[in-house]
């Protein structure tokens, strides 16, 4: 190799390598994921579009199986706003928290654009119009196994998690996908009472947490957002969608229950865990009432805005709600 020829390929070595520097911790190859640590945003193509999803590993995994854990976003909300490079407040950054500490891989999967503009998932509500047509179920599905071919995970412990929106769309994962997910948490969402979904087929851990106050998706069923809205469809009550699933799971008909601390009383609200235990295959279904909650996820750390609770009523701050569903997750098993 000539002199000049050494000199071009050191300068191609050092602008790769300061625009791989530049790219920050954000995109990793399919082959940097299997060794690297950290959050990474990725892009995969699914029935021909592209999609895309947040996955964060921790250091230090070593050589066991891992969980997989799925948060899914509520309508309108963007990949970055879930894990807090957007900069606004988010309880759902503290997966990566939760990660660090029990070896799990996060993944923060995005929906397609619905008919505002804005990320959305496909659930299960048959008289709504506002989502996306896309198949997220096998969305979900196909980011299981890419995540599996290139980490150790458990394929008896891939859980999802979600809010609103992302709390229907995990119900449907409870629904269609009860073959590869071990439990679901949905917070602020219902069963929906006109439903696309296939029958309940295989008994599933199903957890709720739903405020009271809840002004876009009511705690006593009916028509959702605010104001309501054909367009946004119907669902059940928060109470019979429980009901719906200790049937199905044949799980104790009363429930143990259990009043947390009420740790901020300006917050205007308290929470009790109603857990009804013993169901087919060792399932669980369990209802975390938010009592003058609104449409929120409760968290002590993450509290969102004055404005924030001025359109969706008030955010509970007694408990952490990745902290309460990581414990209904980590002992449920295929």
């Amino acid at each position: 190799m000539s002199h000049k020829n050494g000199k071009s390929c050191w300068r191609i070595a050092m602008l790769c390598f300061i625009m791989a520097a530049s790219a920050g911790c954000h995109r990793a190859s399919n082959n940097e994921e299997t060794d690297k640590a950290g959050l990474f945003t990725e892009n995969i193509v699914v029935d021909g579009a592209s999609r895309r999803y947040a996955i964060y590993i921790p250091k230090d995994l070593g050589g066991v199986a891992h969980p997989l854990i799925f948060e899914l976003h509520g309508g309108g909300v963007y990949i970055e706003d879930m894990t807090g490079e957007s900069g606004h407040k988010t309880p759902y950054k503290l997966w990566m928290d939760i990660a660090d500490r029990e070896k799990l891989i996060i993944v923060y999967p995005e929906g397609l654009n619905g008919a505002y503009g804005k990320p959305t998932w496909h659930d299960c509500r048959g008289n709504a119009s506002v989502y996306s047509n896309a198949d997220d179920v096998h969305f979900i599905s196909t980011l299981i196994d890419k995540i599996s071919a290139s980490h150790n995970i458990d394929p008896a412990r891939v859980y999802a998690s979600g809010t609103s929106n992302g709390g229907l769309m995990a119900l449907r994962l409870a629904v269609e996908l009860s073959d590869r997910i071990a439990a679901v948490a949905a917070t602020a969402a219902a069963m929906p009472d006109r439903s696309d979904c296939n029958p309940l087929v295989h008994p599933i851990s199903v957890l709720f947490m739903n405020g009271t106050d809840d002004n876009h998706l009511p705690y006593n069923g009916g028509m959702l957002s605010n104001p309501p809205s054909p367009e946004h469809g119907t669902v059940y009550s928060t109470e019979e969608s429980v009901r719906l699933w200790t049937t199905f799971n044949q799980t104790d008909s009363a429930p143990g229950a259990y009043t947390f601390p009420d740790l901020d009383p300006d917050d205007g609200g308290t929470i009790t865990r109603y857990t009804y235990s013993n169901g087919i295959e060792k399932t669980e279904v369990v209802l975390h009432k938010v009592t003058g909650g609104g449409h929120s996820a409760p968290s002590i750390r993450e509290r969102y805005s004055a404005l924030y609770e001025l359109y969706f009523n008030k955010q509970n701050h007694d408990i952490e709600m990745t902290t309460e569903v990581w414990t209904f997750f980590q002992n449920k098993r295929l």
